[in-house]
């Protein structure tokens, strides 16, 4: 392998909500270029976390990272609970001696969203839940992990989310508890990049688009394989994308020497994809958000366009 085939050798990530979706492919692609990633979750071939999906554990996805070409490091972690992290990041101190890039993508709400309902009539335990999955867990995590993330200037600090800065603050996401979990990671990578700006740090906010996740397929009935069959009902599923076109986003944010241009900045998979020139696993380059957004205004809007 040289620089080039993996332009991320010798550099340390964490992925923090790597069991499925949008965080394995992160930490798949960021393996792929050479990076050591710790990859963590509540999901163990010993124990399943209220998600309740048994197939994709963090063992998996750290063979995967490996299988890739990196080097994968499982580590059952629950990112609400401090002590929990700060024993990961002690951990990664101890045996690394440095972190180079951290991705915050812990999420797991899925199951306790309902779109429509007024917010007064949601159940406010799921609320609060979902806030404590999507905003509390980002926070712990970032809280403790910055003062070993500093210590190597060119740092880099990913928050994912669902949605732009431009959709997300125009346009209310019909669940306020889910609003309010998806919009808080925007802001939080427009804060830290204030902060990190003085050590030599990036931080920046990526969104997907209409992510193919493992969730996501099993609620059409599909597979990656097959999951233009869901088309027939759903036309503007075609716009859809798999988790390794948001992988290689990160995992090009992370290689680009450049990055500190983005920081603060709200970004998404086929934005940078177009900066950057990678396709998705089938060679196709689609734009979610470009197509969701004309679709507002002109019904007519071809899924083929924004592929």
């Amino acid at each position: 392998m040289t620089t080039e085939t993996q332009p991320l050798s010798g550099r340390i990530a964490l992925v923090a909500g790597a069991t499925r979706g949008a965080g394995r492919a992160i930490a798949v692609q960021l393996g792929a270029a050479g990076a050591t990633v710790y990859v963590t979750g509540r999901t163990t071939r010993d124990k399943v976390s209220e998600v309740g999906r048994t197939t994709e554990t963090i063992e998996g996805t750290a063979e995967l990272v490996t299988a890739a070409g990196g080097t994968g490091i499982a580590v059952p972690t629950d990112h609400l609970e401090p002590e929990r992290v700060r024993a990961l990041i002690e951990r990664i101190d101890r045996e690394q001696g440095r972190l180079d890039v951290l991705v915050n993508d812990v999420w797991g709400g899925e199951h306790l969203l309902t779109f429509g309902t007024k917010s007064w009539e949601y159940d406010l335990d799921s609320g609060l839940r979902m806030l404590e999955l999507g905003v509390k867990t980002h926070a712990i995590t970032s809280h403790t992990a910055l003062p070993l993330l500093i210590r190597t200037p060119g740092a880099l600090l990913v928050e994912v989310t669902d949605g732009t800065a431009a959709y997300n603050t125009t346009r209310y996401r019909e669940n306020l508890f889910y609003d309010l979990a998806k919009n808080a990671p925007i802001r939080m990578a427009f804060g830290l990049g204030e902060e990190l700006k003085e050590y030599g740090g990036t931080a920046v906010c990526v969104s997907p688009g209409w992510l193919r996740s493992e969730q996501m397929l099993a609620h059409f009935g599909v597979t990656e394989e097959n999951w233009r069959d869901a088309v027939k009902d759903l036309p503007d599923f075609g716009v859809s994308e798999s988790p390794v076109y948001v992988g290689r986003a990160v995992a090009a944010l992370a290689a680009d020497p450049g990055r500190a241009r983005w920081n603060g900045r709200s970004l998404d998979s086929g934005q940078l994809a177009k900066e950057y020139g990678f396709t998705d696993a089938d060679g196709s380059r689609p734009d979610s958000w470009g197509f969701i957004v004309a679709k507002e205004t002109e019904p007519d809007t071809r899924v083929e366009d924004y592929r």
